[in-house]
């Protein structure tokens, strides 16, 4: 467990698909204006749910980035979200591929968990990867993956909720 932590669970953050989804949001849904993205150069941001940000403090748990972005996301997408700087999790630098199946965020997460309850929000999680994190990992465990089209919904925010309930 890192220092200062809490035994809140856990949010693991992927950007790219949950925060940041593939398609242009639909008409009518909030997003950011062009004037409020000037001088961040990346062209999706404007995908970004500016509401995102209260919504994922509201679930009153500790939320870190486990994103290619890295360090960048706290420079870019917290400012633009309304979020504190989070922990990131910091991936090895390994030419080894994970076992069959096991997508290569899988045993980093689990690790950097250390036996908490956790939650890893991303677009590419599958059944192999719940499964392994349900052998290795000795608390609940929620992997949920977010449809990388729509990015993260009411109904993804609904049944994080009700896991966390539990």
């Amino acid at each position: 467990m890192i220092p200062g932590a809490t035994d809140r669970p856990l949010i693991f953050l992927d950007v790219d698909g949950p925060l940041i989804p593939l398609s242009s949001r639909p008409p009518g849904h909030r997003t950011f204006r062009d004037e409020e993205l000037s001088g961040y150069g990346n062209p999706l941001l404007h995908r970004l749910d500016p509401d995102d940000g209260q919504r994922l403090l509201a679930l009153n748990c500790e939320l870190v980035w486990a994103t290619t972005w890295m360090a960048d996301a706290n420079e870019v997408i917290s400012p633009l979200l309304g979020l504190p700087e989070l922990a990131v999790v910091e991936w090895p630098d390994t030419d080894e591929d994970p076992p069959h199946g096991l997508h290569w965020k899988t045993e980093p997460i689990t690790e950097w968990a250390a036996g908490r309850p956790f939650i890893w929000l991303d677009d590419e999680l599958t059944e192999a990867d719940r499964q392994w994190v349900a052998s290795h990992h000795g608390c609940r465990a929620l992997l949920h993956r977010v449809d990388p089209h729509t990015g993260l919904t009411k109904a993804d925010y609904s049944l994080i909720r009700r896991w966390l309930a539990e």
